[in-house]
């Protein structure tokens, strides 16, 4: 209905020529009405003034202005130009009061009385607007809540993104330090070996010296031999039959020496140094270098603190920032290199540290909660607190020691399943684990004393 009116109105307020709502409306004899401009356009192009509606003779004095008229145009137009209420159903001109829950739009009382919102669940907008806002409230949360592990997990990224630039420039100074040494030490054997030639060069240059200017004496001695007799056949022939029958002519008279062999510089001899020695040494020294224990930061609990050269450890009662990565111990700290075979042996450094565990456990250990010191929790240990020794075992069996250790000893037989704890200082086994191990194995390591830090060594 509404829609009809307004269709009526828009059809009395449209000028007939420009098809456009009136603008200065003017009217005729005739009672047709257009826009002052769109008259005086369209009579300008006719020989005789007319209606252009009826086609009826005029003048120009008929058009006439209607304020009311007027005004009803600009209100429409203003009305046309307007956006449309937002609370007023735009299909029955009825003020929207309920909320279809299947179409989930706003309707009207009309609209709902309609075949298309039939058997719809429907509710007051007010009602609607406060289930629909408690809804919203709660999937706000859960973002809200989504957005909390966001920006933790962003954090801890950003932190190991700074223990990955940490431990880049630690193990860079390791390896230059290594380098370093491996360079120092092939610079001084380069240098000795250089200093070995060079000597051997100056003795043998030496004696050739000597053996040049003694042969000079004798080459010297023989010309002056060969002078004399070239003199002498110049004689008379008396006095050289003679010589010659006093064997004054024999070469064998005059000694003369067989030249000594030279033997020059033993060039194998120098290269074999570098060739087996030097490279013994070299390998000896990798072998030490890459054979070390060191301990992972990427596993190490919140309140221990590694060295720069990642070969010892103390405890703090702070808790450090650190993130929350998945191979991190809750506590604790793993080497950084597992083992599936083979017999590894390291020594930790206890000294008058009063509080330590120092054993090994498997890669699948749970590592986010605090583990139980046996092995079927995937540990095998000895640990040391309140003055006594105890292994890991359920039975938490305590060990009688004669004397305090400074440095205990492990060594793991990964293949006959031995895990031996022992003080390399006296000799006596300690305590020794037998199991079947069955996945990697990794160092472990941890301590609660804030006075004497434990040292791999």
């Amino acid at each position: 209905m509404a829609t009809n009116q307004q269709c009526d109105l828009e059809q009395t307020v449209i000028c007939p020529i420009c098809c456009d709502v009136f603008r200065d409306p003017v009217s005729l004899k005739c009672s047709h009405s257009l826009c002052d401009q769109c008259l005086q356009e369209y009579w300008s192009t006719q020989e005789t003034l007319q209606c252009p509606v009826c086609r009826k003779h005029c003048s120009r004095d008929e058009p006439t202005m209607s304020l009311a008229f007027t005004s009803l145009c600009e209100n429409f137009q203003s009305r046309k130009s307007a956006p449309p209420s937002s609370d007023i159903c735009p299909e029955h001109d009825e003020k929207l009061k309920l909320f279809c829950f299947e179409d989930k739009q706003p309707i009207c009382v009309v609209c709902f009385t309609s075949k298309k919102h039939k058997n719809h669940q429907c509710a007051p907008i007010v009602e609607a607007v406060e289930d629909l806002k408690a809804e919203v409230k709660s999937e706000v949360s859960r973002l809200l809540q989504s957005l909390k592990v966001l920006n933790k997990s962003k954090e801890d990224y950003e932190m190991l993104s700074d223990t990955i630039r940490d431990e880049r420039q630690s193990v860079e100074k390791m390896l230059r330090l290594e380098f370093e040494s491996l360079h120092q030490f092939l610079k001084e054997e380069e240098e000795a070996r250089i200093d070995a030639l060079r000597e051997e060069e100056m003795r043998e240059c030496e004696k050739t010296t000597r053996k040049i200017a003694k042969l000079s004496d004798e080459i010297s001695n023989v010309s002056t031999i060969i002078n004399i007799i070239n003199q002498e056949m110049e004689m008379d022939e008396i006095t050289f039959l003679r010589n010659y029958s006093n064997n004054h002519y024999n070469p064998d008279r005059y000694n003369l020496p067989e030249p000594d062999v030279v033997s020059g510089i033993d060039s194998a001899k120098h290269l074999s140094i570098v060739n087996v020695n030097l490279r013994a040494k070299m390998c000896e020294l990798l072998h030490k270098s890459t054979m070390s224990v060191t301990l992972d930061p990427n596993t190490s609990c919140n309140k221990l603190v590694l060295s720069e050269d990642l070969s010892s450890l103390h405890f703090v009662e702070q808790k450090q920032e650190v993130p929350d990565n998945p191979e991190r111990l809750y506590v604790g700290v793993l080497g950084s290199h597992g083992f599936s075979s083979g017999v590894h042996c390291w020594d930790v450094e206890v000294g008058d540290n009063g509080h330590w565990i120092i054993g090994v456990v498997k890669q699948s250990v749970e590592r986010k909660k605090l583990l139980k010191l046996d092995p079927s929790s995937g540990i095998w240990s000895i640990r040391y607190t309140n003055g006594k020794y105890r292994v890991g075992i359920k039975s938490r069996r305590e060990l009688s020691l004669p004397e305090k250790p400074q440095v205990i000893r492990v060594q793991v037989d990964y293949d006959n399943g031995l895990v031996t704890f022992l003080d390399p200082s006296k000799g006596p086994v300690l305590y020794t684990f037998t199991e079947k191990f069955t996945e990697v194995l990794f160092p472990y390591f941890n301590t609660a004393c804030t006075v004497c830090p434990l040292h791999i060594s």
